[in-house]
């Protein structure tokens, strides 16, 4: 195939694995990328919530695009590399034109006072999931005539704190390393394969399952004791309902590769938090700087 310097601005008869594809913004990822004609190939830790994914994108699937599952647990090099031959086997094509490195898992908030386990658990999902993704899938991403990889990273990837109160040790580390990694990725595909762009993705409060999939994964054991099943419950539900809509989010990304932007901000909340953390770096983990936030957020 030829190589072109060009963003895939046209998703219609593309080839998209997505990351944590059962349920939050790999699901309105995958909704959205059928709908426009593009095959998605995705992958999560539950059958069930794939499934789900998969009934609902078959619905609004057009111009023949195909909807591939596989049970795939992304902090495991074999999974993904399983995954990679399934795709492979599935499309029958030797390349992919999108992959969007989107799963992730809360927990191990305390490096200090926490358990490893935990701690080890989130980074692997976090971080290790878009290395071994990018490891799988770069070189079909490099065979295609034009590519990008999308690495989700976070409002933490740039600020690593949910306030003076709250560690949150392990989701940070993980989140500046896909930032980090992202940045230096796109003078490395510069150099090596021009036509293969790459963008971090940086969102702020999402209404997603990842609370309540975070316990399923790692266990009551990443909250207190004295905190209730119900508590915990009711938690994860406020925060699903009190974020940006994962189908808002999943516009907001698929519009950023089209504009070809390497740094997508997600969410009214991740854009005023960068405006802040830049504008004074050195009190970004000081005790008034939520009221900051809030205070120049947009209604």
């Amino acid at each position: 195939m030829g190589i072109l310097e060009s963003a895939v601005k046209d998703f219609s008869g593309k080839i998209a694995v997505v990351t944590g594809g059962g349920s939050g913004i790999g699901r309105a990822l995958a909704l959205q990328l059928v709908a426009e004609g593009c095959s998605i190939a995705m992958c999560d830790v539950s059958e069930e919530d794939m499934a789900e994914t998969c009934r609902l994108a078959e619905a609004v699937s057009t111009q023949g695009a195909k909807v591939i599952s596989y049970r795939a647990d992304v902090s495991s090099e074999s999974d993904m590399n399983g995954f990679r031959d399934h795709v492979l086997a599935e499309t029958g094509a030797d390349h992919i034109h999108l992959l969007f490195n989107n799963a992730g898992i809360a927990g191990g908030g305390s490096f200090v006072a926490g358990d490893s386990g935990q701690w080890e658990r989130t980074f692997g999902v976090c971080w290790y999931g878009v290395y071994y993704g990018c490891r799988a899938f770069m070189p079909l991403l490099v065979r295609a005539n034009e590519g990008h990889v999308i690495n989700v990273s976070s409002v933490n990837g740039f600020w690593a704190s949910l306030g003076p109160e709250t560690p949150h040790t392990a989701y940070s580390a993980a989140k500046f390393a896909v930032k980090g990694f992202t940045e230096a990725l796109m003078t490395d595909l510069a150099i090596n394969a021009p036509h293969v762009k790459a963008s971090v993705v940086m969102p702020g409060h999402i209404g997603t399952k990842i609370a309540l999939n975070t316990v399923r994964e790692q266990g009551m054991g990443i909250f207190p004791e004295d905190v209730t099943k119900e508590e915990i419950i009711q938690r994860g539900k406020d925060f699903e309902e009190n974020g940006l809509r994962p189908e808002e989010a999943a516009k907001s990304i698929l519009d950023g590769v089209k504009e070809d932007r390497w740094r997508i901000l997600v969410g009214p909340d991740a854009i005023a938090l960068d405006q802040v953390v830049r504008a004074n770096p050195e009190g970004a983990y000081g005790s008034d700087l939520m009221e900051t936030i809030f205070g120049t957020m947009p209604d």
